[in-house]
């Protein structure tokens, strides 16, 4: 035997919709919240995604000696090389998307004090080989 569709259940959920009463507005609430949720959880999961792998990301460490990823460890676990913060070196910058220059490893410079000089050739200083006349 088939069922017949509720009718009179639709047409009493409109009515408590349609209708300004104490019910009505809680149910209009109660349907907003949970809409709103579901369309903000998303953003907010990512948002905490984004900072949670930031987070994580500060703590990760590479072996300037053997390349071993080891989280925050003062010593590589492999090596036994220290991993203190002068002797991380440019693996990890490059890796984990870090400014290489001010990374310290082998005795590089750091970038804030260097200096670079250019020496700027004009197009008329230049010879038919098109090399400086130096």
């Amino acid at each position: 035997m088939p069922r017949s569709f509720p009718w009179v259940w639709i047409g009493l959920l409109g009515l408590l919709l349609l209708a300004p009463s104490p019910a009505g507005r809680v149910l209009l609430d109660v349907l907003g919240g949970i809409t709103l949720t579901l369309l903000l959880l998303p953003l907010f999961l990512a948002g905490a995604g984004v900072v949670a792998w930031q987070l994580l990301k500060r703590r990760i460490r590479v072996c300037p000696s053997c390349g071993l990823t080891s989280f925050g460890a003062p010593v590589c676990p492999a090596c036994g090389t220290g991993l203190d913060a002068d002797a991380v070196g440019v693996e990890q910058a490059q890796v984990f998307g870090g400014d290489a220059f001010t990374c310290r490893a082998s005795g590089g410079v750091d970038a804030a004090s260097a200096t670079i000089d250019v020496d700027v050739v004009s197009s008329q200083d230049l010879d038919d080989e098109g090399t400086s006349p130096r």
